[in-house]
């Protein structure tokens, strides 16, 4: 399977739940390519079924597959890094603790693995308690530079930072952009961005000078009827990055 698309390319590259393989290709096609597509270990009750069926994904969208928690659930790190490893998709989402064993299972450094950090209302520190016991712990609060170096130590790729919750945390996001751009990392946006607060959140990053953002666009662009995200949407965020990196 292919670990070269268009996206790897990208300065901006678009992230979304596929509610199936048909919405995958459609999504795919929308975003012309620059797009990877979520998929949610948790909906698997076997690593067996979530393989067979991530496979259909990677087949109809050049492995432009993302192997996802299932809303940051921390509790599907293991499970997500065991399907990675016979996946090898493109794009891997874990909590912070999980990612060493992901990059070991995968065996390479292509695949772009993200760990899960969260806002905690001071500027410049995240939470990394995010695993499946350390997040019934008390916060780990440490200086954003300090867990991009652990994830770096790691193997990581990049940081997600959420839930954002939009703009909410603002400021705290403008550091975790600077810092992503110092140390040469990249990041993900991620929780409660739309089509309005799209072009502001991935601005924010581009002018810090971080060199790749991958923005995670959820159920703002999920039809509630269908559960299938909108392809016209895709497009219009396909639109809105191009005219940012323009």
């Amino acid at each position: 399977m292919s670990l070269s698309p268009n996206y790897l390319n990208d300065r901006i590259c678009i992230n979304v739940l596929a509610n199936s393989v048909e919405n995958a290709k459609d999504c795919y096609d929308a975003a012309e390519g620059h797009v990877v597509l979520g998929v949610l270990s948790k909906n698997y009750a076997t690593d067996e079924a979530a393989i067979a069926d991530m496979k259909l994904y990677q087949a109809a969208t050049d492995n432009a597959l993302s192997v996802g928690l299932g809303a940051g659930d921390p509790n599907q790190s293991q499970m997500v890094s065991r399907v990675s490893a016979v996946l090898q998709p493109q794009h891997v989402n874990q909590v912070f603790t999980g990612v060493g064993t992901s990059r070991a299972l995968l065996g390479q450094k292509k695949t772009i693995i993200n760990g899960l950090v969260s806002p905690t209302g001071k500027v410049g520190y995240v939470n990394i308690a995010t695993g499946p016991l350390s997040s019934q712990a008390p916060e780990a609060i440490v200086p954003i530079e300090t867990a991009i170096k652990l994830l770096q130590d790691m193997g990581g790729s990049s940081v997600k930072y959420f839930p954002m919750k939009g703009l909410s945390h603002k400021e705290e996001y403008q550091a975790v952009a600077e810092a992503c751009a110092k140390y040469d990392f990249y990041l993900e946006p991620t929780g409660g961005i739309d089509l309005n607060n799209f072009a502001e959140i991935v601005q924010i990053a581009i002018d810090a000078g971080v060199k790749k953002i991958i923005p995670h666009v959820y159920s703002s662009i999920i039809d509630p009827k269908t559960g299938n995200t909108s392809p016209e949407d895709v497009e219009k965020l396909l639109q809105m990055s191009q005219a940012i990196l323009t």
